[in-house]
């Protein structure tokens, strides 16, 4: 009998949300600013334009440079996919070896701005990010003003779950319903394939990050925990945590992660290894089905810090948020902790 999945609401850390209200009213109500991870040199075959662009997804975007330069669509770099019902700036790099730029400003509509071109000597590549700046206004908003600045100002000293948002699974869970489809013989392109497997990867580590927020571990060393170092794809191994390993959770220099599945030899024992294992076996025909379409095992800090986070009520009913994430985190796994948008 075929499984049927459904997006539950995982579990919250601070409680239920303490306010409602409305996100992405208008684009500028939700305003990303994306951060390198290097600073581009000046010199190279490849052209750096940083850009601000409204109500347009990044590959959109990408298409209308790959036309006005004159490359084939692989010539056109990003980090990061960005909101389309958003004011987000973000880079793309452009390769012209041997070509000077083009009039980046004639590029320019009134959904698109250039706001800055530099060169550099290597494409940019997906991932090369330190995180993005987040400005956001929810409107309409009502609840309990004095709890949602209590739950703010935890999130702040605490973090938040890690959890991948609603919009990486589809409308009512449809790219995990898509993957189950392709691991049963249908045919998949390319493109969407990816998105799929990544969708499938996403819910079975939500599962196992709802399961240790729910034991209260997902920001605590667990027997057998494999941790990653704050804002670094790096990691370590424990069997038990020592004093060192406990004070560096406490300062949230380290974290707990959990199993982006994948083949390959369980990273975890012990404790961390019943949760995960228990969680993969629930779900064994997602699991088998990245394993067959040759995906890699490899870990997602189950804990975020929340950098520079600020907050103001403009009014009685407009609440605005200012803060930054590591890339690959979600603005929205912040926002469900406080109001249902």
């Amino acid at each position: 009998m075929f499984m049927k999945i459904e997006i539950p609401i995982w579990p919250y850390v601070y409680g239920t949300p303490s306010g409602s209200g409305a996100i992405r009213t208008v684009p500028e109500d939700f305003i990303v600013t994306e951060n390198l991870a290097f600073e581009p040199s000046g010199d190279g075959e490849h052209a750096f334009l940083q850009i601000q662009k409204t109500g347009e997804n990044t590959e959109y975007v990408a298409r209308q440079l790959a036309k006005f330069a004159n490359v084939r669509q692989r010539d056109i770099g990003f980090a990061g996919m960005k909101d389309r019902h958003a004011v987000t700036t973000q880079w793309f790099s452009v390769w012209l070896p041997g070509k000077s730029d083009p009039d980046w400003k004639a590029l320019e509509t009134d959904n698109i701005k250039v706001l800055n071109n530099i060169r550099h000597a290597r494409k940019l590549k997906r991932g090369v990010l330190s995180g993005n700046t987040f400005n956001i206004t929810i409107r309409d908003w009502q609840g309990d003003q004095a709890k949602t600045v209590e739950q703010l100002e935890a999130i702040k000293a605490n973090g938040i779950a890690n959890y991948y948002g609603s919009q990486r699974f589809g409308y009512q869970g449809q790219n995990i319903e898509k993957a189950l489809a392709m691991f049963r013989g249908n045919k998949t392109g390319r493109e969407q394939r990816s998105l799929y497997l990544s969708a499938v990867r996403s819910y079975l580590f939500n599962q196992v990050l709802a399961v240790r927020v729910n034991d209260k571990t997902w920001d605590q060393a667990l027997a057998g925990d494999t941790y990653m170092f704050d804002g670094s794809q790096g990691c370590f191994k424990s069997q038990l945590p020592d004093a060192a390993i406990l004070k560096r959770i406490q300062e949230k220099a380290i974290h707990p992660s959990g199993v982006l599945w994948g083949k390959g030899d369980f990273d975890v024992s012990a404790d961390a290894l019943t949760i995960e294992q228990a969680v993969i076996e629930s779900y064994e025909e997602l699991a088998q089905g990245l394993v067959a379409f040759g995906l890699e095992k490899a870990r997602r800090s189950l804990r975020v810090n929340v950098a520079n986070l600020e907050w103001q009520f403009n009014s009685a009913t407009a609440l605005q948020l200012t803060f930054t994430l590591p890339a690959g985190s979600y603005a929205t796994a912040l926002l469900r902790e406080i109001c249902e948008c």
